[in-house]
């Protein structure tokens, strides 16, 4: 210990003589280590650490799929989740919900529109979620009302008939905001969706509803509610439910997989709906799944974050070969006068510890700064972004980066050292000699430098053509210029909710400068679609000619607002809003696939959307395909219906168009709505501009990041190539001289140097060339319209890095150009 501590205190003095390297050798250590520290933050809180559920490695989720339309992540109906409770052992529990909102009243504060999950009994235990105050539910609470809703819960439409009142647990978080930590609301009755609804409990704080981005679950409701369920009489085609399952100790995934085909199987073979359709369930890890659509970016960051600490390493160890260079007459005298290569190396080593650990330092700073960008720019489908903090772990990950780095810059440079030629050393005189060794080992650091560079700048360059290709996009619709907010009515009949609907949309139209308004079920690009089965004349006969597509709800005069084309045919008027009415519009996809080769208007479709059996509809309109779920996909092809098919207030969703700023369209629409109906609550009022923001945020956080650890990578690579050539410049400053002594013109000079750097940037492109082509095919999923190994993007980064190389060379040049013989020959 005495002897390292002797080490470290003679390092420290070695390095406080020399300032400017010290610092440029730590902040280039920061730069590499604070990125890898942000990055690797992020992927601990979301990849790495446990879920904050009772048993989290026990716990699973269940999908359908329908495996011959091509449906995945399909919700199961409530007979389907009792036929697994009962046939099934590999599960201690398996719960279900789903989500939804409704408005909220009747408790002496304004109304709103809240976000309601309706659960089975089960859930909140089976997740390990506390009670704050009140009771959790208990069986009796699920008891099935005289008539069920269609959904069994508080997201049903009219009540039918005698309703038992709704329980419902607050969380913590709306508790606090709507009853001001109030513990007296526990036993009160409220007004939600179409009744009354009994609080019985409150929940702690921090219980959170971890769901992948394709359920749609809130991750903090507002309030749970016991859905009241009658599994005897429930349809089987009515599917509406989640489905999460704990196992029991020590019973593998693999075993409740297993399990389920076998429940799968017999649920094919007694409904032959499912059999024509090829139902299968998935058991997957709820971790796992959480996490899926975001593991591929954050692999890709990590990479490229271990790119950058690669090059910074790269470069201190160029930096730390220059240094060793200038000292090999030190070395060789201390070795001389007694100090063993062991000796030596230790003393390197410590030098370069030293850096790392302040590196390490520097780079904890920079991280922090980091994890507020990466929150700023995350996108709303990166999970669990409240737990991405500099934790323990994450600590330790600094500390191995600093030491793995210390280990990557000072070894060589230590090995090199600590075996100097003696007798040559001791022999030479001047400047050169002392910095001939080693410029075959720093070129070939520039050129590894270069290569990783070009990988990360290929990168870069993709996510770039990609997001260009996302804005380029035309999603079927134009979302500049509209408000959309949320608002449904009160009323119980559909005279009512038609009468509603049509005074909201004439007092939205007669706002000083809006052009049209209109409301769907869903907006595009606002999550919660539905889809369901569909097909021509052969379906009739045959169930497996059944195929899947979105089911969109509309107003009269929706692909006018929205300004969605008209391919053929018509589209709604007044006369189509109507429960009776027979005509659909469809895409220009769905039409293809049905139709191809002739006209679709005026043929017959059959639908099953409204009732347990397929209807007969008339197609009376074709609407260009629009972009729902994503910028990036096409996405399926789509069914419009009427709001008024739906019985009138299913279209939800409004969207008002006008020719100035939709936000400040805002107050004027609320006061219309307050107006109409001072009951009605209005959310998520914004403009559709904030759903394509969303829709491009994944696509913009990887372009960002990979963005700037490509600009670092450049830099530090041009800083490198810089100091191999300022070396050489020194190396051959005698040489130099007798060429111009000889009649070697200044350009001449500066030709040669600059050469040798584009050499140099050359071998180090093709090396990129090569490992681009292999690693960015790990990009694949996050491209947009481009290939991965595109050869456009490939010329432009290589004729860029090169460009870069130029500028890295001049300086270096220029002071080759201006030597004067005289004086370096003197030195010589």
């Amino acid at each position: 210990m005495e002897s390292l501590l002797h080490d470290l205190r003679q390092a420290a003095r070695s390095l406080r003589s020399r300032p400017g390297f010290a610092l440029t050798a730590v902040l280039t250590l920061a730069l590499g280590i604070g990125a890898g520290t942000a990055i690797f933050s992020v992927a601990n809180a979301v990849l790495l650490r446990p879920l904050p559920y009772a048993g989290a490695d026990r716990l699973v989720l269940l999908w359908g799929e329908l495996r011959a339309r091509d449906v995945h992540d399909f919700p199961f109906p409530p007979g389907d989740l009792r036929d697994l409770q009962e046939q099934t052992t590999a599960f201690e529990e398996i719960a279900a919900l789903t989500p939804g909102q409704a408005p909220l009243a009747g408790d002496g504060s304004e109304p709103e529109r809240v976000s309601a999950v309706g659960v089975t009994t089960n859930l909140l235990p089976l997740l390990g979620a506390r009670l704050l105050h009140g009771r959790g539910f208990v069986p009796e609470d699920a008891l099935p009302p005289p008539q069920p809703p269609q959904d069994g819960g508080v997201l049903a439409g009219p009540p039918q008939g005698p309703q038992l009142p709704q329980i419902v647990i607050l969380g913590h978080d709306f508790w606090q905001r709507r009853y001001g930590g109030d513990p007296g609301v526990v036993g009160r009755s409220i007004d939600i969706g179409n009744g009354r609804a009994n609080i019985v409990g409150v929940l702690a704080p921090g219980f959170e509803l971890l769901w992948p981005p394709g359920a749609n679950i809130d991750r903090n409701p507002d309030l749970f509610a016991a859905m009241r369920i009658d599994y005897e009489t429930a349809s089987r085609n009515n599917v509406f439910l989640r489905l999460v399952g704990r196992l029991k100790p020590g019973v593998p995934a693999g075993r409740a997989q297993e399990e389920v085909d076998a429940v799968a199987a017999d649920l094919r073979e007694r409904f032959p709906i499912k059999q024509t359709a090829d139902l299968r369930i998935h058991v997957v890890p709820m971790h796992d799944d959480l996490v899926a659509e975001v593991r591929p970016a954050i692999l890709v960051l990590m990479g490229a974050v271990g790119l950058v600490l690669l090059i910074a390493c790269a470069n201190v160890a160029n930096l730390l070969l220059v240094r060793a260079s200038s000292r090999t007459r030190e070395l060789a005298v201390r070795a001389a006068l007694g100090s063993s290569p062991g000796r030596l190396v230790r003393q390197m080593l410590a030098e370069s510890l030293l850096l790392a650990a302040a590196g390490a330092l520097a780079g904890l700073a920079l991280a922090w700064a980091g994890i507020r960008l990466l929150l700023a720019l995350a996108p709303a489908n990166l999970p669990r972004l409240d737990a991405v903090r500099i934790d323990p772990l994450v600590l330790g990950f600094t500390i191995l980066a600093s030491l793995a780095a210390a280990a990557l810059v000072g070894i060589v440079p230590a090995l090199r050292a600590a075996r100097p030629d003696l007798a040559e050393v001791l022999r030479a005189s001047g400047r050169s000699p002392a910095l001939q060794g080693g410029s075959l080992l720093r070129s070939g650091v520039v050129v590894a430098e270069v290569a990783l560079s070009f990988v990360l700048l290929v990168g870069s360059g993709l996510m770039v053509r990609s997001f260009v290709a996302l804005q380029r996009t035309d999603p079927g619709y134009d979302p500049s210029g509209v408000l959309t907010f949320s608002v449904n009515p009160l009323a119980d009949s559909p005279d009512g909710r038609a009468a509603f609907m049509r005074a909201l949309r004439d007092r939205l139209v007669a706002l000083p400068g809006v052009e049209a308004a209109t409301a769907a079920g869903p907006l595009p690009l606002d999550g919660g679609l539905a889809n369901s089965r569909w097909g021509t004349e052969d379906a009739a006969t045959d169930p497996s000619k059944f195929q899947q597509a979105n089911v969109h709800i509309v107003l009269p005069g929706y692909f006018q607002a929205m300004r969605t084309r008209v391919l053929a045919g018509r589209v709604f008027d007044e006369s189509d809003n109507r429960p009776d009415a027979t005509g659909i519009v469809v895409d220009e996809r769905l039409a293809a696939k049905a139709f191809a080769g002739r006209s679709a208007v005026g043929e017959r479709l059959f639908v099953r959307v409204r009732s347990a059996e397929p209807e007969w509809l008339t197609v009376i309109g074709v609407v260009e395909h629009a972009r729902h779920e994503s910028l990036a996909a096409d996405g399926r092809e789509a069914i419009y219906f009427t709001d008024g098919f739906f019985g009138h207030g299913a279209a939800g969703r409004w969207a008002v168009r006008t020719s100035g700023d939709p936000s400040a369209l805002a107050a004027s629409a609320r006061a219309a709505i307050r107006d109409l109906d001072a009951r009605l609550p209005v959310a998520e009022v914004q403009p559709m501009s904030a759903f394509v923001d969303r829709a491009m945020a994944p696509t913009r956080f990887a372009l960002v990041l990979i963005g700037v650890f490509a600009a670092i990578a450049a830099l530090l690579a041009a800083v490198g190539l810089y100091g191999v050539l300022s070396t050489v410049v020194r190396q051959r400053t005698a040489e130099i001289g007798v060429r111009m002594a000889f009649g070697a013109r200044s350009a001449s000079i500066f030709r040669l140097v600059i050469g040798q750097g584009l050499r140099l940037s050359a071998l180090g492109i093709v090396v990129g060339v090569g490992a681009a082509w292999a690693l960015t095919r790990v990009l694949s999923s996050m491209l947009v319209g481009v290939d991965p190994t595109d050869p456009a993007t490939f010329g432009a980064i290589a004729a860029l890095f090169l460009a870069i190389a130029a500028i890295a060379c001049w300086l270096p040049a220029r002071r080759a150009a201006g030597v004067d013989p005289v004086i370096a020959l003197r030195e010589e």
